[in-house]
């Protein structure tokens, strides 16, 4: 995906928009899809490390600890606000099923099914701009928006700059149309 596709994607702001894509995946794609995006939405891990995760890796665990594919970096997250989400989930799962597994096969959906399912979905609701990058930036906007905290989101991130950060979450747009909201000469 270019950087320019990249940024075309959108956070999901509100918590109407949240529960109205939901509500659409559970409707039009199933369980999995559902639990994929809420599971996505408060990680802000990117879809390659979500979907080799097995039952194991988050059944009674505090945190998920993965290897990130992207940076090969050790990655250390909470999940214990997810936990009652996590065992309605995974209830009558075996501990080495994955949690996102392809109805084909043996392993978990690809990134490109994911990505299909997040678009279906979004279309249901007449959106055009969600894709599986939503699922990650949904996370880092609104845990801006509740800390103000950008040093600590951008490690969470692993980017490099703040600046980086506040427009991967579409925070630097939203600062500039608040800015020139009343402005008027």
């Amino acid at each position: 995906m270019s950087e320019k596709a990249l940024y075309n994607v959108q956070p999901l702001r509100t918590q109407e928009e949240i529960d109205d894509l939901k509500w659409s995946l559970e409707r039009y794609c199933g369980r999995r899809d559902h639990f994929l995006f809420v599971f996505g939405i408060n990680t802000g891990l990117r879809v390659s490390d979500l979907l080799p995760l097995k039952v194991a890796d988050v059944r009674d665990r505090t945190h998920v600890v993965i290897i990130e594919k992207k940076t090969g970096k050790k990655k250390r997250f909470p999940i214990m606000a997810l936990q009652s989400e996590i065992v309605h989930y995974t209830a009558g799962m075996r501990s080495d099923e994955y949690l996102f597994a392809s109805r084909k096969g043996n392993g978990p959906i690809t990134t490109t099914q994911a990505y299909r399912a997040l678009v279906k979905a979004a279309s249901m609701i007449d959106r055009d701009d969600i894709g599986t990058h939503t699922m990650r930036k949904t996370f880092g906007y609104h845990y801006y928006k509740r800390t103000k905290d950008i040093v600590t989101l951008m490690e969470i991130f692993n980017h490099s700059a703040p600046s980086i950060t506040k427009r991967y979450i579409g925070i630097t747009q939203d600062e500039i149309d608040q800015s020139l909201k009343d402005f008027l000469l």
